[in-house]
C-alpha cells in the first residue's frame, strides 16, 4: 500500500513536471501581460489574432503542410507496395528491411545535413527536392512497422489465399479484402509521419533555411522578437498534435476491433 502511494505521488510530481510548461506556454499566448504576478495580469485573444493575420505564418504553415504531406503520400506510393510484395511474398527479405529501419535512426541530423549539402549542390539539383527524399526516408520505418504489423495482425497472406479460392481475382481480394482491413494502421503510420515531419527543424534549418521558411523556422525567428507570438505559434502546434493524436488513438481502436471481429 506504501509502495503504490510513493508510484502515485512520483507519477502525480511527473505529470506536473510535464504538463506545467505546456500549460505556462499556452497562458502566456494569451496573456496580456505576464511580468511580476504567479498568474497572468489579463487574457486577450489579441496575439492569435496577430498571428493568423500574418502573411508569413500562413505560408509558413502552408509550406510545412505541403512538404509534410508530399513525404508522406510519396513513402505510400512507393514504399508501402514495397512493404506488401516483401511481407506477403518474400519474406526472407524482411531482414534487409529492418537493417535499413536501423540505418535510419543511425545518422544524425548534422551529419546528414553537410552530407546533402556537399553532394546536391554541385549537382544544381533544387536542395528541397533533396530534403524531401530525406524526409520519405526518414519516416521509413513508422510506415514499415505500421503496414507490417497490420498485414500480421490480420493474417493477411492467409485472407488473400482464402479470398482467391472463394473466387476473388488477386486485384479484387487486395482492394476489397485486405485495404478495408488494414487501412487504420496505415492511417496512424501515415499520421505520426506527419506529426514528425511536421516538427522537424534541423535539417530543414540546415539545408534551405529562410529560403523555405516552415513552421519551426518562422518560431525560432519569433522567439527573438516577441514571446507573446511564439507561444501562439506553439500553442498553434500543439492543438494539431492534439487533434493528430487523437486521430490516431481512435483508428489504433478500430483497428484492434478489426483484428478482434
Amino acid at each position: 500500500m506504501k509502495k503504490k502511494g510513493v508510484a502515485d505521488l512520483f507519477l502525480l510530481f511527473l505529470m506536473l513536471y510535464l504538463i506545467l510548461p505546456i500549460i505556462a506556454t499556452a497562458l502566456y499566448a494569451f496573456s496580456t501581460e505576464w511580468n511580476s504576478t504567479v498568474l497572468p495580469e489579463g487574457l486577450t485573444f489579441k496575439w492569435l489574432s496577430v498571428l493568423f493575420q500574418d502573411v508569413e505564418f500562413i505560408q509558413a504553415f502552408g509550406r510545412s503542410v505541403l512538404l509534410s504531406g508530399s513525404a508522406v503520400l510519396l513513402a505510400f506510393l512507393l514504399v508501402v507496395p514495397a512493404i506488401f510484395v516483401i511481407v506477403l511474398y518474400f519474406p526472407k527479405y524482411e531482414k534487409w528491411m529492418q537493417t535499413i529501419v536501423v540505418l535510419v535512426y543511425a545518422f544524425p541530423g548534422v551529419i546528414l545535413a553537410v552530407g546533402l549539402i556537399r553532394t546536391y549542390t554541385q549537382l544544381g539539383i533544387p536542395m528541397i527536392l533533396a530534403v524531401l527524399g530525406v524526409y520519405v526516408i526518414s519516416i521509413f520505418p513508422y510506415i514499415y512497422q505500421g503496414t507490417r504489423n497490420s498485414l500480421r495482425n490480420i493474417n493477411a497472406k492467409q485472407l488473400l489465399d482464402a479470398a482467391e479460392l472463394l473466387g476473388a481475382s488477386k486485384r479484387q481480394a487486395f482492394a476489397k479484402v485486405l485495404l478495408p482491413a488494414i487501412y487504420p494502421g496505415l492511417f496512424v503510420g501515415a499520421l505520426l509521419s506527419f506529426s514528425i515531419l511536421f516538427g522537424e527543424f534541423v535539417l530543414i534549418n540546415l539545408v534551405v533555411g529562410s529560403r523555405f521558411e516552415t513552421v519551426q523556422i518562422y518560431l525560432m525567428e519569433k522567439l527573438s522578437t516577441s514571446g507573446h507570438i511564439a507561444s501562439a505559434v506553439v500553442f498553434v502546434y500543439l492543438v494539431l498534435m492534439g487533434i493528430l493524436t487523437l486521430a490516431i488513438s481512435v483508428l489504433t481502436k478500430q483497428s484492434k476491433g478489426l483484428v478482434k471481429s
